[in-house]
């Protein structure tokens, strides 16, 4: 029963916290297009940073209730997660893919680069304060490169925010760290009642559940034709991962590496990056290969319990 109670809470918690990001991403768009931001700008910014705010959330939550094991799982879980079961389940439901020949000019060089260099940074078993840095300084660098091709004039896209925006901005801010915070408080319970470590239900369930918007997102662009935007928003996140899920909470304490982790979860997310940018080199990516990383995928998961 206890363990059925802490399942429910975990559920309702992460249900919270997806559902306040989406208030929170809102809340941003509106009142950045109000200041007069183009929406090119809010869009590599505030919700390429919003679909990995529940991992965020729930790593810097980790961090501060002793479970810091959560972060490193979480970011590789769900960046294996992104591009196995996320990509697959896109390309399989479009059949294919075709990708625009600038994805190698910025995006998947910098996808593989953030993969190997959180390779090399975690092969000691610690994030140090000059890497965190480094790591910001990445993030604001693909940012800075990111936003040079904006041409658009701000001012056309200027429009008034309600206050219903300021109000779901702080309320979406509010209740993605309760959610967060409870859904800590579950896996907690959950891993020491199952005897099951906390970092396999952060590489799983943590994991599926903090990828549930890029799963929307694409999913919902890949129905409507958009592939690339669905493409792009696996990229992105996975990079915002990286550099800013890894990076800010070890500010808040010591990340814990295990040796499982670098034994086999860690090698397998370099190696699912590499199989992802080798698919777009043709520019194009068909149902096959979907299929083949949801097999991926499978092999993860069963691998890990």
């Amino acid at each position: 029963m206890e363990l059925l109670t802490n399942l429910g809470l975990f559920i309702v918690s992460l249900t919270v916290l997806l559902k306040a990001a989406d208030w929170f991403i809102d809340s941003a768009e509106d009142i950045g297009l109000s200041l007069g931001i183009s929406p090119f700008i809010i869009g590599v910014t505030i919700v390429a940073f919003g679909t990995s705010l529940p991992e965020l959330a729930t790593s810097v939550a980790g961090v501060l209730k002793g479970e810091a094991t959560i972060v490193v799982s979480n970011v590789i879980g769900s960046n294996i997660t992104n591009i196995a079961l996320v990509l697959g389940l896109v390309v399989v439901v479009v059949k294919q893919i075709k990708l625009h020949d600038g994805i190698w000019q910025i995006d998947m060089p910098y996808l593989l680069g953030s993969s190997f260099l959180l390779w090399f940074v975690l092969s000691d078993q610690q994030v140090t304060l000059f890497e965190a840095l480094l790591f910001i300084a990445g993030l604001v660098i693909f940012l800075v490169y990111s936003l040079q091709s904006d041409d658009s004039e701000p001012s056309e896209y200027r429009k008034k925010a309600s206050w219903k925006s300021y109000v779901g901005l702080v309320l979406g801010g509010v209740l993605v760290w309760l959610g967060a915070d409870f859904t800590i408080q579950a896996i907690t319970k959950m891993s020491s009642l199952m005897g099951i470590e906390s970092e396999v239900i952060a590489l799983t369930l943590v994991a599926l559940g903090t990828s549930l918007p890029e799963v929307i997102v694409s999913l919902n662009a890949a129905r409507k034709g958009k592939t690339s935007i669905a493409v792009g928003n696996v990229l992105g996140s996975n990079i915002f991962n990286t550099y800013a899920v890894i990076s800010i909470p070890s500010f808040f304490g010591t990340l814990e590496i295990s040796e499982q982790i670098l034994a086999f979860s860690l090698p397998l997310m370099v190696v699912m990056t590499i199989l992802f940018a080798v698919m777009t080199l043709s520019r194009n990516i068909s149902r096959w290969e979907g299929l083949l990383l949801l097999m991926f995928y499978m092999f993860f998961i069963v691998e890990l319990f």
